[in-house]
This record gives structure tokens, C-alpha cells and sequence, in this order.
């Protein structure tokens, strides 16, 4: 595990989005699974995600709102990347936030997408 780590590249479609990693052993844990290619699925019209083959360590509790942007763990081993805000009644683990996600629901879409995740 490389503690140095603070900002991953998620890459989607030719676009990157640089999120900031919670100071957390989640995100550390999900840093260390870096660089990650994978194909994420699309839920609710609000989210991506994807089962990781292995868990990370979870602290989940409800945030009561997700915002576009928001990177979670929702048990131990499922990656969600939210692109639209809405209210939660679900418990989810930080792994951290997109800087800028003002253009991720555009990029994403209605779909399954391929993304990678790397170290910045």
C-alpha cells in the first residue's frame, strides 16, 4: 500500500476526472488495487458500479445525501461512483470525491461504461 497516494485518475470515454482520496484505510486499501480497469454498470440513473474482486476494509454509515462526484464503498466490495446528487436511506464507506464532476454525467450516461482508475 502506497500511503503517499492522494488523487486517482478515473478515465472514462477519453475524459479524466481527478478524485481526492478520503484519509481513510478504504481508500488506501483501494489505492493499493491501483491501476484498476473495469466496466461499471449502471443503477437508478444515478450511479456506476462494479464487485471488486476483493474486499476493502468498510465504515459505512449514511451520508443522507449523495452529490454528483461522490466515490463509496457499498458493503466491502462494491465501487460506486455517483454522477447525480439525490437524497440516501443506504449506507456507504468514503473513498473520496471527484474535484470537478461538473461534466461526469454527460460522460457517463445512460449505460455501462469502461473506466480505469490510476494513481495521478
Amino acid at each position: 500500500m502506497n500511503p503517499s497516494i492522494s488523487t486517482v485518475m478515473l478515465s472514462v470515454e477519453g475524459h479524466q476526472f481527478a478524485i481526492d482520496l478520503a484519509d481513510n484505510e478504504t481508500a488506501a486499501a483501494f489505492a493499493a488495487m491501483l491501476p484498476l480497469q473495469t466496466e461499471m454498470s449502471e443503477l437508478n440513473r444515478n450511479e456506476k458500479y462494479v464487485y471488486l474482486d476483493s474486499s476493502l476494509p468498510a465504515n459505512a454509515s449514511n451520508p443522507g445525501t449523495i452529490e454528483a462526484g461522490d466515490v463509496m464503498l457499498y458493503g466491502n466490495n462494491c465501487l460506486v461512483v455517483f454522477y447525480e446528487s439525490h437524497a440516501t436511506s443506504y449506507a456507504y464507506t468514503r473513498i473520496g470525491k471527484i474535484a470537478d464532476a461538473s461534466d461526469l454525467a454527460a460522460v457517463v450516461g445512460s449505460g455501462s461504461i469502461s473506466a480505469s482508475f490510476d494513481a495521478a
